[in-house]
């Protein structure tokens, strides 16, 4: 017999999702979806399924752009519904959302309420009063923290819960050590609260990456995730080419090894910097010109003809604000890189690109620390690209995660994490090795 195709098997996967919603007798249903699962697209579907004449249901995101890609994706695959965006007094929707003939944008929660589906952030669904549905959808569970999940969920009966859970974690600018370990601890994410309250709520998941190439989609399912997934395409089907030759330079060797493996480190010499470190910061934006200055060429079960890299199909990812920042004054001394996404990893959560390069979070550093050890911020950085992830850093990394084991406090009340920030940087580090390019 035939094995199933990976469309098959992500088809299989989303059909049991939606037959187990609808059959559920618990209060929830959670799915996990690594990255580039078409987790917008469940959400888009089981809202379509859930969503019937007299049976309205609302969806939750965590932010205003999240809400507006569902209200547009909604609008557009469902022409046939009606679709409201509930909104603030502030806000101001984009032209794409305005040309859609279905779909209602109001600051009033009673006229949201005569759509099919209404949409809006999790802060201003807890501003909403008088209203209950019989299904909820939330969208990026994990990043919603469990006091926002506790505002609102008297407003449904029922709620299907997506997220990736290698993500990063609800974070604030505010000391939380009092709340570590306390039941009612509001910077735990609403579904790890969830699952604890609910021990035996279904927990699903979707099987394959449609963004992940092959070289990337094992690496970053054992380093990350619980439950394991798989590329969608097959090798063959990805490939980055470049119209001229290199020069043989340490950064063509690197852009070289990236298009023919999916991945590279550039490595420059051992040495202790600050969080912003010029050299590497430098050779970021070189990566970046050299990508563009040899016209590299993108193939992919979307463009099979092949597609011209442009800057915006480059992003550079970061671990501080303050490291971005200094990567955008560097970019505009080079006009052709304008359109260059360069972002921390918070921020670039959720995003897409034919090829990342990564300023690793723990370059440079004398010790470790929980926020640079963090598994979802590498996991972040390391899973938003298509055809390949450039990573740079300075030499050094495995000594300094030798030197410094984990040694997080352990507080009670407090279910150890999966995966570990430690052993994911070791995996991830190991692999890369396998790819180094010295400076």
């Amino acid at each position: 017999m035939n094995e199933p195709s990976t469309a098959e098997l992500a088809r299989h996967a989303v059909d049991h999702i939606l037959a187990t919603v609808t059959a559920t007798p618990h209060r929830g249903v959670v799915v996990d979806s690594p990255p580039g699962a078409g987790k917008t697209r469940l959400v888009v579907e089981a809202a379509r399924n859930l969503a019937r004449p007299r049976h309205p249901c609302m969806i939750v995101a965590q932010t205003n752009a999240q809400v507006d890609d569902l209200a547009t994706r909604l609008a557009r695959h469902a022409p046939q519904m009606a679709v409201a965006r509930l909104t603030s007094q502030s806000y101001r929707a984009p032209a794409r959302l305005r040309a859609l003939p279905n779909l209602l944008i109001t600051t009033d929660a009673t006229r949201a309420a005569s759509a099919d589906v209404t949409v809006a952030t999790a802060s201003k669904w807890a501003n909403v009063q008088g209203w209950h549905r019989e299904w909820a959808i939330v969208d990026e569970a994990y990043q919603m923290r469990s006091d926002a999940l506790l505002k609102i969920a008297h407003l449904s009966d029922q709620a299907l819960f997506v997220g990736d859970p290698g993500q990063l974690d609800p974070f604030s600018t505010i000391p939380t050590q009092r709340w570590i370990g306390l039941a009612h601890d509001p910077m735990a994410s609403a579904v790890s609260v969830l699952l604890k309250k609910n021990p035996h709520l279904p927990v699903l998941g979707l099987p394959v990456s449609w963004r992940l190439p092959t070289s990337a989609a094992h690496l970053i399912s054992d380093a990350f995730y619980l439950t394991p997934f798989c590329a969608g395409t097959d090798a063959a089907a990805r490939q980055l080419t470049f119209a001229t030759a290199g020069m043989r330079s340490p950064l063509d060797q690197t852009v070289d090894l990236a298009a023919r493996t999916g991945w590279a480190l550039y490595e420059l010499p051992a040495r202790h910097t600050g969080r912003i470190d010029p050299e590497t910061a430098h050779a970021t934006i070189d990566i970046a010109l050299r990508l563009l200055t040899r016209k590299a060429t993108a193939y992919c079960e979307i463009h099979a003809p092949g597609r011209r890299l442009e800057p915006s199909d480059i992003a550079i990812g970061t671990a501080h604000r303050d490291q971005a920042g200094y990567l955008q004054q560097l970019l505009r001394a080079h006009p052709r890189l304008n359109g260059i996404d360069v972002d921390t990893a918070n921020r670039l959560q959720g995003r897409e690109y034919a090829v990342t390069i990564v300023l690793h979070p723990l370059s440079g550093r004398r010790d470790t620390s929980g926020f640079h050890l963090e598994a979802g911020r590498l996991c972040v950085l390391t899973s938003r690209h298509r055809h390949a992830c450039i990573v740079v850093a300075r030499a050094g990394i495995d000594r300094l995660l030798d030197d410094h084991p984990t040694n997080e406090p352990v507080h009670l009340g407090v279910d150890s994490k999966f995966p570990d920030g430690w052993e994911a940087n070791q995996h991830v580090l190991d692999h890369l090795t396998g790819h180094r390019i010295r400076a």
